[in-house]
């Protein structure tokens, strides 16, 4: 497998699940491909439609079995975790395209409780690791321990498996552990695979790491490599809710509350998801349009903006551009569409590149962030003028 690439479903896997409903009406995702790209105005709507008019009645099927089955975790995940809607939009899109991502926020704001209602709701097996500074890679990945046959007397080394096998990962507070640990998750977020005394074993589909970061206590912390930050498809951002909501948390979390969650989709629905979200075309347009972005992020780059060559030290990889539009077709299909928007890739630019770009010591000096200069870069980055 290209790592390039990021996580690809199985071949083996199921190509539509069990749950989607046969005989849905053909038009309805085409037709809506065709009136959005009419509203929007912009040049290839024709091949959008033809697009649409060309596929198979299954994926329409499973494209309409899609967004209603986001509809349905949404709502079951709110009954547990109140507002957060775009944190949990943003989750889900990392589950729909086989990432791993990384939840940053102080503390108190759900993370842990968020990773932890979604497997619920979702029926899928999950694990939490709590990352210290001791935790060495074999609690994560498993070890080898001698074990004794009580028929023969014979001893032999047996592979015990560790948390990492699992279908949802929780690495709670993953920079309070040395560099050593950390890494021990990397051939398992891309691979999905684990490697130990020259075996291979490979990890059960549907595979999710999410990582959790505390941005306020830094005392004691390991900050993640750049090398390993990029292999994280999103960057998401918890912060506090608003008065409303603050008040609904704490009402709703300190009385008696018996929460049943309804059956929503199925493991084998999320490979399927998976699968259908990479079938999703991209017009050479918006293609053009994630490439250039995330090109002018580097200051080498000839034609990066000035601000970029003042405060960057060094830009977004290609990883960032191939997220940007495996998160814009899973977005699209959130949305009815069957096709990728600029809007889905403005949209998703702030948690793809934030933790992708490094800032020099200009900006530093200037406290200028990251998601200042995404923003700044998002007002010259101009889409084409079909579309404006």
């Amino acid at each position: 497998m290209n790592i390039e690439d990021g996580p690809a479903p199985q071949d083996n896997q199921p190509e539509a699940p069990g749950s989607t409903t046969a005989g849905v009406a053909r038009p309805t995702i085409a037709d809506e491909a065709r009136a959005e790209a009419t509203i929007a105005d912009e040049a290839p709507a024709a091949p959008i439609a033809a697009a649409g008019d060309d596929l198979p009645a299954d994926d329409i099927a499973l494209a309409e079995s899609f967004k209603a089955g986001y509809e349905k975790v949404t709502t079951e995940i709110h009954k547990v975790i109140i507002g957060q809607s775009e944190v949990i939009e943003q989750v889900l899109l990392t589950l729909f395209v086989g990432g791993n991502s990384i939840i940053t926020g102080v503390p108190g704001l759900a993370k842990t409780l968020l990773v932890q209602t979604l497997a619920d709701v979702l029926e899928l097996e999950y694990a939490r690791i709590q990352f210290t500074p001791d935790l060495m890679p074999a609690d994560i990945t498993g070890t080898e321990v001698l074990q004794q046959n009580a028929e023969t007397g014979k001893r032999n080394l047996q592979f015990v498996r560790g948390p990492v096998f699992t279908n949802i990962l929780l690495a709670d507070e993953i920079n309070r552990t040395p560099p050593k640990t950390q890494s021990a998750l990397l051939e398992a977020m891309q691979e999905h695979q684990v490697s130990a005394q020259g075996v291979t074993y490979k990890l059960e589909e549907p595979f999710l790491v999410l990582a959790t970061q505390n941005p306020i206590e830094l005392e004691g912390t390991y900050p993640l490599p750049e090398a390993q930050l990029d292999r994280f498809m999103f960057n998401i951002i918890i912060e506090h809710p608003p008065l409303e909501e603050e008040r609904e948390v704490v009402r709703e979390t300190t009385k008696l509350k018996d929460v049943t969650f309804e059956r929503t989709i199925t493991g084998p629905d999320i490979i399927a998801f998976q699968r259908l979200v990479r079938r999703v075309p991209v017009t050479e347009t918006v293609m053009n349009f994630a490439v250039d972005m995330v090109r002018k992020t580097r200051p080498e780059t000839p034609d990066a903006p000035d601000f970029i060559k003042q405060w960057i030290e060094y830009g977004a990889s290609v990883r960032a551009a191939q997220y940007l539009i495996l998160g814009g077709k899973a977005r699209a299909l959130l949305h009815g569409r069957y096709y990728v928007d600029f809007d889905d890739i403005r949209h998703l630019a702030p948690p793809v590149l934030r933790h992708r770009i490094l800032t020099n010591f200009h900006a530093e000096s200037e406290r200028v962030t990251t998601d200042q200069i995404i923003t700044q870069l998002l007002e010259v980055v101009s889409t084409p003028a079909s579309r404006m």
